[in-house]
């Protein structure tokens, strides 16, 4: 079709392959699809642009119709380097250390991890009982009481006692779940794999939490979750720490930068973002749904796919675009406010929505 740009339509270069080609129009197509609130001829567009660039012959053909116009014989100007150039480039995560972290020095690795919430008394209530109970019974031993007294004071030792016998009860039984639960999960920080099909960011983003993350003694990392209500969707990490909970995406896009309008729709320098979706709000929904006691938010952590930088600014929750390092900063500092408590309820039911352990 004349005068529509099928690269341009597809958010790929046209030096793209089939590969990037095919990636780009699933992408797409999942939000542009009539059936997801598109319309039938933008997306009717957006299939005409893949056939067209999928198939060989075809996109040569359209290569020819739309040439761009001969360069003139004058000198040129040498040409401003563009994305890309660098044949060599690789995404490395940042290089921080405590100085470039503000909450770092704040929190304390080997602290002891509080399991919540409690299901029975606190030792601390125990101890107060029994000591209440064993001087009442040590006043009754010591002091001659008449008879009327000696029946009050037989009563109260004997309720007061059954009172102590159900709360000591509770408390060893809560002291032995706390400990299975320890024995089974207090070691492993990290559950499930980083990243299906060798996809890079998933793993720099695995590297990235167990390098600086993982200093909050109770914050636990999961890497491929299943969405509560849809399995077949895949959320690629999530980050307890206590009631908090990040989910996050890891995506290799352009270089530029990234910000969120009033609805939480993604843009890059200063345009609506096509080079790629983000089902996060689905994700964070359910999981609300699921945890409604639990603080849910979600990140894009976005690494750059050709030479050039990532940088983000205006955002609005519940999804937030970051690069690396803003990632460490702002979800540490988020975490670093209740940093050594496990929540165990949360913690199970994230576990189990783990797609592979």
């Amino acid at each position: 079709m004349r005068g529509i740009d099928y690269y341009r339509l597809l958010g790929v270069s046209r030096e793209a392959g089939t590969a990037e080609i095919k990636s780009a129009y699933r992408s797409l197509a999942r939000t542009m699809h009539p059936d997801v609130g598109g319309t039938a001829r933008t997306f009717r567009l957006l299939r005409e642009a893949y056939e067209t660039l999928n198939d060989p012959v075809r996109r040569a053909a359209y290569d020819r119709e739309n040439a761009a116009p001969p360069r003139s014989s004058a000198p040129q100007r040498k040409r401003r380097r563009q994305f890309g150039d660098d044949p060599d480039f690789v995404v490395r995560l940042p290089r921080l250390g405590p100085d470039d972290i503000a909450w770092w020095d704040a929190v304390d690795p080997s602290a002891r991890v509080r399991y919540l919430p409690l299901t029975g008394p606190e030792r601390r209530t125990v101890l107060a009982l029994v000591t209440g109970w064993s001087g009442l019974l040590g006043a009754g031993l010591t002091v001659q009481l008449g008879t009327l007294l000696l029946g009050i004071w037989l009563s109260v030792l004997i309720t007061s006692g059954a009172a102590v016998v159900v709360v000591l009860r509770r408390h060893l039984l809560a002291g032995r779940a706390e400990r299975t639960f320890v024995a089974e999960f207090d070691r492993r920080r990290v559950f499930g794999l980083p990243g299906v099909h060798d996809e890079r960011s998933r793993q720099l983003t695995a590297d990235l939490c167990a390098r600086y993350l993982t200093r909050l003694p109770g914050l636990r990392v999961f890497h491929g979750l299943s969405r509560p209500d849809a399995p077949d969707e895949e959320i690629h990490h999530a980050v307890l720490c206590g009631r908090r909970l990040v989910l996050v995406e890891s995506k290799s896009w352009l270089p530029g930068h990234y910000t969120t309008d009033e609805r939480g729709e993604l843009w890059r320098n200063g345009h609506p973002f096509r080079g790629g979706i983000t089902r996060l709000p689905d994700g964070i929904a359910a999981f609300g749904e699921l945890l409604p006691d639990v603080e849910v938010c979600g990140v894009v952590l976005i690494y750059p796919s050709r030479s050039g930088a990532v940088t983000t600014g205006r955002q609005s929750g519940p999804v937030f675009p970051m690069e690396p390092a803003q990632f460490v900063r702002d979800v540490g500092t988020w975490f670093a406010q209740d940093p050594a408590s496990v929540d165990r309820e949360a913690f199970t039911a994230v576990l189990e929505r783990l797609a592979a352990a």
